[in-house]
């Protein structure tokens, strides 16, 4: 029995990955077909977790919070899905990141019994909202943000709902992409619920059911043996966001129990005006990713992983906002400050096991407006940095860090699909800070629009840089210039503004810290 449920472990893990496989080719943004910006998983009946593509950290942990909020919602209704039904969502509040993350989950159905769930999550471009691709800068509440879209049924016995396609792409402004985009999320799911049932064909339903609790139980068990020889007690971490020149504190007490990992962020700030607030998704992504990054053993990310993770977070903080707060920036740039948290707590329990802290910041660059064949466009993309530096070695330039794992728009195909020429793609030489080893460099990234446009950046570290160790320096700040008509504008870490065809956009991303006194 034992070959066999780690034969049915493993090709439910690669059931997630070829539905990513099929999202991904059948995508039309590069931000899905380039970038690969989506995530798979296989649920159980109940919800649970059993397997998960290696796609994006963000989108992963969040999973087990979107299905048990939808599991929730389905039974307070007294709803359920029947055979060929998906639901769409985007309300973060429920699908656990940002509403530019188009989640559709579907049931499967063997021999007429409810079997498992398959569930994708993917960033669509642009859904709604005043400025091109929906990550608003200047957002105060989530309506702000884009068009929310709460669970409904995409499709009803294996038919779209044209009513409700239709109405999803009269709210995101670009209805072609919505289209091909939603539709690739289809398309991988129906991938999902073929390959589910020729697993069912092939071993059986009740043993592929009895292998799903075999292993959850095992990642579970490796987990716990892996936190057992942690050094248990009590470990203070803090950090900042930055809002509107201002320092916004998250605070973390982390405990390391025999039985488990507690994580109290009570002492967080309080929820703000602004888009850096994160639901709870988000915050449990980052910090299962963290705790998932420092065990040494090859463990399942599955439910009975994420048991061993406990959460305390009141309501009406930062990491816990109450709806109508917005939270765009919260899945993309809070994220990254948890992890770097959670990362930190663990380096003070695990002296020599923790890097520096990588760049901090997705460095979220969004534009969009008219070409001059009068058709829309919207640009998304997110720039990598530094890594922080290791105990035993320096860390790696030009890379996306922690709670991203996209790959970067090539220049080639970001030219060919946008108004855009790009004036420098290179290593941001001496951003990593000092140390016996030293930081990763970040990323100089530069463009020119050949349209009029409308640009937003959200970043972060640019007042507070990525924190070296054990002595090692701090990496350099995140850095944002306009030239227009040959005048250098220094911008801040989050805004809005027009743009001529002509004017130059320079993105410089931190670097990580250094690791060790220098030499």
């Amino acid at each position: 029995m034992q070959l066999k449920w780690e034969l049915v472990g493993k090709a439910t893990e690669f059931v997630a990955e070829e539905m990513g496989v099929a999202l991904k080719r059948s995508a039309i943004s590069p931000n899905i077909r380039e970038r690969m910006d989506h995530s798979c998983a296989v649920l159980d009946p109940e919800g649970r977790i059993v397997a998960q593509a290696e796609h994006i950290p963000v989108h992963l942990g969040s999973f087990k919070i979107c299905a048990d909020n939808i599991m929730r919602w389905m039974k307070t209704r007294g709803l359920s899905l029947g055979e060929g039904d998906m639901v769409i969502l985007n309300d973060p509040y429920i699908s656990g990141t940002h509403l530019n993350d188009v989640t559709v989950i579907a049931p499967v159905y063997y021999g007429g019994q409810l079997f498992a769930y398959v569930i994708n999550k993917a960033h669509n471009v642009d859904v709604g909202g005043p400025v091109p691709g929906s990550l608003n800068p200047e957002a105060r509440k989530l309506h702000d943000e884009g068009f929310i879209i709460p669970p409904v049924k995409i499709m009803k016995n294996g038919s779209v709902d044209n009513e409700i396609f239709s109405i999803i792409m009269e709210n995101f402004k670009d209805p072609k992409t919505t289209e091909g985009d939603i539709n690739a999320q289809l398309a991988a799911n129906r991938m999902g619920i073929a390959r589910i049932i020729a697993l069912c064909d092939r071993f059986g339903p009740e043993e592929v059911h009895e292998s799903w609790e075999m292993a959850l139980e095992h990642s579970r068990e490796l987990a716990l043996s892996e936190i057992k020889k942690w050094k248990h007690g009590e470990y203070d971490a803090e950090d900042f966001l930055e809002v509107k020149g201002e320092k916004i504190p998250i605070r973390l007490k982390l405990s390391v129990e025999n039985d488990r990992i507690i994580a109290d962020f009570s002492g967080t700030s309080s929820q703000v005006r602004a888009p850096v607030n994160a639901v709870p998704g988000v915050t449990f992504s980052a910090t299962a990713f963290a705790v998932r990054s420092v065990m040494k053993l090859d463990i399942p990310t599955n439910d009975g992983f994420y048991r061993t993770i406990e959460l305390r977070m009141p309501e009406g903080i930062l990491l816990n906002p109450g709806k109508p707060y917005p939270v765009s920036a919260g899945n993309v740039e809070t994220t990254q400050r948890v992890a770097d948290l959670v990362l930190l707590a663990l380096g003070k329990a695990m002296k020599g096991s923790v890097p520096a802290a990588a760049s901090g910041t997705m460095m979220n660059v969004m534009m969009g407006g008219v070409r001059e064949d009068g058709s829309y466009w919207a640009y998304y993309e997110t720039i990598g940095g530094g890594n922080g530096a290791r105990p035993d070695g320096d860390g790696i330039s030009g890379v996306h860090s922690n709670m991203t794992n996209t790959l970067n728009t090539p220049v080639e195909v970001a030219e060919m699909e946008y108004p855009l020429i790009f004036t420098a793609n290179r290593i941001r030489e001496a951003s990593g800070g000092n140390g016996k080893y030293r930081g990763g460099d970040g990323i100089v990234r530069a463009f020119r629009v050949t349209v009029p446009s409308t640009i937003s950046v959200i970043g972060e570290r640019f007042m507070v840089p990525p924190w070296g160790l054990e002595g090692g320096y701090p990496g350099a700040t995140s850095k944002v210039t306009i030239i227009r008509k040959g005048k250098r504008e220094v911008m801040p870490g989050k805004f809005t503004t027009d743009i001529e065809a002509g004017d130059e956009v320079i993105i410089e991303t931190p670097g990580g810290g250094g690791y060790g006194t220098p030499e």
